[in-house]
This record gives structure tokens, sequence and C-alpha cells, in this order.
């Protein structure tokens, strides 16, 4: 009997903690960009969630150092 390995779901929403995980930041981090508003963010009731796209846009906003 063979046991199947899923394949990771590619998630659409990320909880901050996910986020920051994915963006090898601190969680504390996360929350600084969200109340700052560098990085965009939705509300589910009382939880936060960030699309995979604004993770992403985030990402490509950030500008490399120049030596």
């Amino acid at each position: 009997m063979s046991t199947a390995i899923a394949a990771p779901v590619d998630r659409l929403l990320y909880k901050p903690e996910e986020a920051a995980k994915a963006l090898a930041i601190g969680r504390s981090t996360v929350y600084e960009l969200m109340a700052g508003g560098t990085l965009k963010y939705i509300k589910l009731g009382r939880a936060r969630r960030i699309r995979r796209a604004d993770l992403e846009a985030y990402v490509e906003s950030l500008t490399p150092l120049s030596n």
C-alpha cells in the first residue's frame, strides 16, 4: 500500500503569523507593517488576513540596497 503525499495548497489568504513565516520576518514586524499601511490586509470579523497578492506586492515594493 502506498501513501500519497498531498501537494501543498496554494493559499490565497494568510494569517499574520503565516505571512511572517513566508516573508522570513518577525510577527510583530508584520503587525507594524499592517498598522502603518505598508502591508494591506482584510478583516474577516475580528480576524486579519493578508492576501497572497498583497504579500507579493509588498515584496516587489522593496528596493534592494546598492553598494
